[in-house]
Order: structure tokens, then sequence, then C-alpha cells
């Protein structure tokens, strides 16, 4: 009998594997069983509840050698982003919950504390791996605890300067931290693979590391000639690594650096990581080629439709789409290209994200006049800054969770010198199935107290191409925040027209209560208002379109008439809007005015559908109807 039929009569299977420590008695070849059991299960539950498809595929291997290697959860894996655990998952006791992946009240698509002592961080957003990583490394240090830390990063994660701060202070400390960079951007041929994963191992053999040592040190020893004769043999050492590799730029932080080598062959990954275990002292970064989508097709042809997605047919690899109207992301790209034709100054900004944000056919259109500066949201902003300062029109598009890391670049570069940037705020309130790292909830509260800011908030997709047509042709910063998925299908205006700065819009008129919704929580209430009008109670609703400025006389107005408010948002209630209508209730006095204020609590939601996230947190219309009746009795 050979090997394989061997293994095959013993049945290895992904469902016997309880915890790591299942993995470290199994051979190279019965782990790759268990690698083909991953993927058919990795591709099988996202099929069914959507998820980040193709990252995971591609560490599948990488994966099982980290947790073959290291003494996890003693050793910790840091893994950057978190799009890529799944495998992870799988093999550290979650395997029975894996159906419920990022379904309401089930598994989390990340990293999380909660779920399981082998998630050593929580991630979400991308490029901070290798900071908490040395943290965590230089813990153990002062604990004496002798543990190694692992963090993983992709490529397009190291385009982040926290990442490069953090190589920076590694590089400093010499601390034991090991830092794998996941490339599955560049491709790797067969023979300069070999030689890489031939010179990885020998390199990082305990022999030749004492040998380069001891040479060292007597060299040292001849004064002058043994100095020179010293930097000859580096050299020639650097030249041979980098003619290789890309050695260089990480040797410049003080990391030695191995590889490139792949990230698909354990009988590669696993000693070269057992190497670097027992004998690599200090920082150490492994340069590791992987192919996204990795052992399925559909993803390995076209991994960018199938890094993040919906369910999908495993066959086809064609996702399951419902009927319905434009969305929110399709309404600003294809307003962006209307106003590019007419407007030469006018350039788009991406971190990243071009089919996310909507912009992926002004990229097209437009290539002189679209930059997609990598995962660099500070960047982005400033880049921005500068091009405004030169009399260029730039819209940066960016999902609102992301936009938190660049609030000292909107601060500082764009809004103190009154820059005309126009931030266009995507994801604006809760995403779904991603979850607290990913919902935008705050940007409301974080942006609404910066002077010189006009920021705005659609009702629907129609009145958001007249927002966006308004902020380009503004003399100073502009901000619009609208929400992922789709808009209220409404009829779309042909000709674009510059909104009234700071003027709401009054929907409807009513004596008892005056409901002060914004953004997408309009038409919710414009429902519930006719609802508690079959109560007997008279609701007038405005839309404030503006949250900075405000339509401080109408609001009013309104406020005094009614005596009764009642505000709504999709964002956090501290701070909020709901905040800013009570400062200027109180500042103009009107004391007697009772209110209540409906927005997300003082915890971070977690993933689930939009509608029962609204729900739960009664932003609803039944919500708003029962909220208006208690502030009625009052």
């Amino acid at each position: 009998m050979d090997t394989t039929e061997s293994i095959e009569s013993k049945k290895i299977r992904l469902e016997d594997i309880k915890s790591p420590a299942d993995l470290r008695s199994l051979e190279v070849t019965e782990l790759e069983i268990i690698a083909g059991d991953l993927r058919d299960t990795i591709i099988n539950t996202v099929s069914k509840t959507g998820g980040h498809l193709a990252p995971s595929l591609g560490v599948v291997e990488l994966t099982l050698a980290l947790h073959y290697v290291f003494n996890t959860p003693k050793d910790k894996l840091v893994w950057d982003v978190g799009h890529q655990v799944y495998a992870h998952k799988l093999l550290t006791g979650r395997q029975e919950q894996f159906p419920t992946l990022r379904q309401y009240k089930g598994l989390s698509g990340f990293p999380k504390f909660k779920e399981s002592v082998y998630d050593a961080f929580e991630t979400g957003h991308s490029s901070t791996s290798i900071s908490a990583a040395l943290g965590m490394t230089c813990a153990k240090v002062l604990k004496n605890d002798a543990g190694k830390v692992v963090a993983i990063i992709g490529d397009g994660s190291m385009t982040a300067g926290i990442a490069f701060e953090a190589l920076n202070q590694a590089g400093h400390q010499d601390k034991d931290l090991i830092v794998i960079l996941n490339d599955n951007e560049m491709s790797i041929s067969e023979n300069v693979g070999a030689m890489s994963s031939f010179l990885s191992r020998q390199l990082t053999s305990r022999t030749v590391r004492h040998l380069r040592k001891h040479i060292s040190t007597r060299l040292k020893e001849l004064h002058g000639v043994g100095d020179r004769f010293l930097n000859v043999l580096k050299k020639s050492e650097e030249n041979i690594k980098s003619f290789f590799t890309p050695a260089m730029l990480f040797e410049a932080f003080k990391f030695y650096y191995i590889g490139p080598i792949s990230g698909h062959e354990l009988d590669v990954l696993i000693p070269t990581l057992e190497n670097i275990r027992d004998n690599v002292d200090g920082p150490v970064l492994v340069h590791v080629i992987t192919q996204k989508g990795k052992g399925y097709e559909h993803a390995e042809k076209n991994p960018g439709n199938y890094h993040g997605l919906g369910p999908f047919d495993v066959k086809t690899g064609i996702p399951h789409t419902s009927a319905g109207s434009i969305s929110y992301t399709e309404v600003f790209g294809k307003t962006m290209c209307n106003i590019a034709k007419k407007n030469q100054d006018l350039v788009a900004i991406s971190a990243a994200m071009p089919a996310g944000t909507g912009l992926s056919h002004f990229a097209q259109e437009f290539p002189d006049r679209f930059f997609d500066v990598g995962i660099a949201e500070q960047h982005a902003v400033t880049f921005a800054a500068g091009l405004a300062a030169e009399g260029i029109q730039p819209v940066v598009a960016i999902y609102s969770s992301f936009f938190q890391r660049a609030l000292d670049q909107v601060i500082h570069d764009v809004c103190i010198p009154g820059l005309p940037v126009t931030l266009a705020i995507d994801r604006g309130g809760v995403v779904g199935d991603d979850g607290p790292t990913h919902h935008g909830v705050f940007d409301i509260s974080f942006l609404r107290f910066i002077p010189n800011i006009t920021y705005m908030a659609p009702k629907d997709e129609n009145e958001l191409q007249h927002m966006l047509f308004t902020a380009i042709s503004l003399s100073g910063p502009a901000a619009i925040r609208y929400p992922r998925g789709a808009g209220e299908d409404v009829d779309m205006d042909t000709e674009l027209v510059n909104l009234e700065i700071g003027k709401a819009e009054l929907l409807r008129e009513g004596k008892d209560i005056l409901l002060l919704p914004i953004g997408n929580r309009v038409y919710p209430a414009m429902r519930a208002a006719k609802g508690l009008e079959k109560l007997g109670i008279d609701a007038a609703v405005i839309n404030p379109r503006f949250i900075k400025p405000l339509d401080k006389d109408l609001l009013c107005e309104w406020a005094e008439k009614t005596g009764r408010v009642l505000t709504v948002e999709d964002n956090a209630e501290h701070g909020g809007f709901g905040s800013l209508v009570l400062e200027l209730l109180s500042t103009n006095k009107l004391f007697g005015v009772k209110t209540h204020l409906l927005g997300y609590p003082d915890h971070f939601i977690e993933h689930g559908p939009q509608k029962t996230l609204w729900k739960n947190s009664k932003l609803d219309s039944p919500s708003i109807i029962n909220a208006a009746m208690e502030l009625m009795k009052e």
C-alpha cells in the first residue's frame, strides 16, 4: 500500500481536528488532506452566508503551517484586517458554529476575543497587526514569557503608514517579533521560487547563523583590514539576496528578511517556520507568496470580485442577486462621471476601494483624473488637500468607518485652511454583516464639531446627486454621508442643481409633534407620521438635508409650534444629530420644548442585517411611532 492509500485509510478529515494540537501529530501529506477539506468548507459556507472568500482561500496552507509550528494559543497569531481568518476559525474549535458565519448572533467574520482564546487581537481595519504584535512581544519580555508572536499582514496592508511606523520601532526594539508578509499580488516563477525556498531554509539554519556570527567576530578583531573585508562580504551577501528578493527594504528596518517562498507548499513553509522559531533572534520578516482565491477557479481568475461577496452559486460562481433599486454607491459613481464630463477640474480619490465606492467607471473613463492611493486614508485626505491648493476639485470617497483614521487630516489639512475638498462618506450608518469595525455610526459625531465644513445627508438617491453637485461647487470643505445598500427607488432628475446651503425641507405639516429624521431615516419617519395620523396624532416632518449648517429658523419655528421634537439618526446618539438639535434649542432658549433622541446606544452594534439592527435599536417606523406616543404622553 502506498503512502496516499495509507493516509486515506486513516480517514484524516477536518472534523477530526478539534484544536491546533490535533494537527501537530500529523504528517505533511495528512495536512494536505485537511487543506482540501478547509477549502471545501469555506467555499460551501460562504456561498450561503457571503463573506471574504478569496483572502481566506489564499492562506489555507499558511494557516495550517502556523498552527502546526507554533504552540498556539500560548504563541500568538495576529491576523491583519481579519479577512483571511476562516481557516483559522475552523481549526480552533469553531467548526460547528461555522455555518453561522456573519449571521445575526453567529460567528463574526473577523477575530473576536469573546469567540476564542486563539483570537489574539481583534481586527477589522487594515495595517494594525505589526503594531499590536510588537506590543505583545514587548509585554512578553516584561513578563518573562517565552511565547512567540507572529503578525500576518498582506501586501495591500503594507501601503498604510502605521505598518511602517511599526516596522521602524520593531527594528529599533530588536525583540523576537515574527512578521509574515502575505504577498498575493506578485507572481513567482518556478525556478526563482525554488531558489528562494532553498536560500530561505539554509540561511535560517542554526549552523549557518553561528558561522556568520563567528566569521564577523573574528574579522572585527582584524582592525582596518578586517572591517573592510567584512563590508565586502556583507555587500556581496546583500547583493545576492536582493537579486532574488526585496530584502534591502526590510533589512533597512533591521529585520532579518527571508523569502520569497511559496505559501502553498507545506513542505517549504513548515521547515522554514521551524527554523525561524528555533534559530532566529530579533525581528524577522518572512515573505510568502500566495494566490488569492486558491482552489476555487472562479476566485482564482477574478480574485477582486471574490474578495468579499454575498451568497453565490458554487458551480457557476454567480452571486445570488435580488431585484432592487439602484444603490447609493452606484448613484454616486454615475453622478461623478456625469459631472466630470463638464468639469475638467474634478478628480476622484479612492483608498484601495474603487469598486466598493462606485468609482470603477470613473477610473475607466477618466484614468488621468482618478487616483487610488492604496490603504492610506490619511494620505488620501492630505493628498486631496494638495490638489485643492492648486485649484483642482478633489472628491475623496471612503467608507465612514475608514474615515475615522483620517480625522486629524480632515481638521488640520482641509478644514483649517478651508480648502475645497469633498468627502464622500459611503456606508454612513450600520452596514450589516461586517459588524462593529465597519458600521459607520460615528461620522456625524466626529465631523459636526469641525469649523468650516458643510455637511449633508440625503433622504434618497435623487437628493444625493444634487448634494454631490452642490458640494463640488462650494469654495470650502464639504462632506456627504450616505448609507450602504439600495435607495428609495425614486425618480431621478436629469438636471443637477445647487441646493441652498443650510436650507431644510418641510415634508409634512403637523401641530402635535415634529419628527426630525436625518438621511436614510427620513422615509421611515414619513411612514411613521402616516401611522401616527391613524392614531389621531398630527406629526410634522422636516428633512434637515444639512447637518451643518442647520436650518435654525425652520427647525426652531416648528419646534415651537408643536412643543415636541423627536430626532432620528443612523448614528450614535451621543454627540450626534440629536445632540446638535438639543444645542440649537438651548441656544435659542426653547426650554419648554419636550425632546427625545433616537440613535444607537452607548455600546458597539454587532453584525446582522440592517433591518434587524434598525429594529433592535428602535430606528424603524414602528419604533418611531412608539417613541412619538411616549413623547405625547409627556
